[in-house]
């Protein structure tokens, strides 16, 4: 038997099982932000009302901080040596934050924000839970990152419904 023969997948420590486990739950989290990224350009743009300025500021902001965890994301799938969805297609079909219309009300908007901060949470701590069990300690400092922000928003938007 040659040596290629006998070579193993192995990246960062990681057999092909492993990094592929890793890989599809940050997959599932990219599609899930990059549906939420988009609800949020969608609602930056067509917020009317009284909240204008306050929401369209903050849609525009929680938008910019989806962008960067996106990337942040996809680079980590990087990582790995394996390829993260890039089509909207994909995004689509495996995101459970599903697209909304266009015309809500400003309330509505920040309701559905609100539930999509509890999905990606979810998705989060499922993923943490994941790779925590794998030994990728980087990741999961990662998600923490992103939960602990995410939590903030969803305090601060809420206390903008009461």
């Amino acid at each position: 038997m040659g040596v290629s023969e006998k070579r193993v997948f192995k990246k960062l420590g990681y057999n092909k099982d492993e990094s592929e486990k890793i890989v599809s739950s940050l997959n599932k989290l990219l599609a899930n932000y990059h549906v939420h990224y988009q609800k949020l350009r969608n609602f930056h743009w067509n917020v009317t009302g009284g909240d204008f300025f306050e929401l369209h500021n903050q849609f525009e902001e929680l938008y910019n901080e989806a962008f960067a965890n996106i990337d942040l994301i996809a680079e980590r799938i990087r990582v790995f040596g394996m390829k993260p969805y890039s089509l909207m297609k994909d995004y689509l079909t495996h995101a459970d934050i599903k697209e909304v219309s266009t015309d809500l009300k400003s309330r509505e908007m920040v309701e559905e924000v609100l539930r999509d901060f509890q999905v990606l949470v979810d998705n989060m701590n499922e993923c943490a839970e994941k790779v925590s069990d794998l030994g990728d300690t980087a990741t999961e400092d990662m998600l923490i990152s992103f939960i602990k922000s995410l939590e903030m928003h969803h305090w601060m938007l809420t206390s903008f419904l009461k």
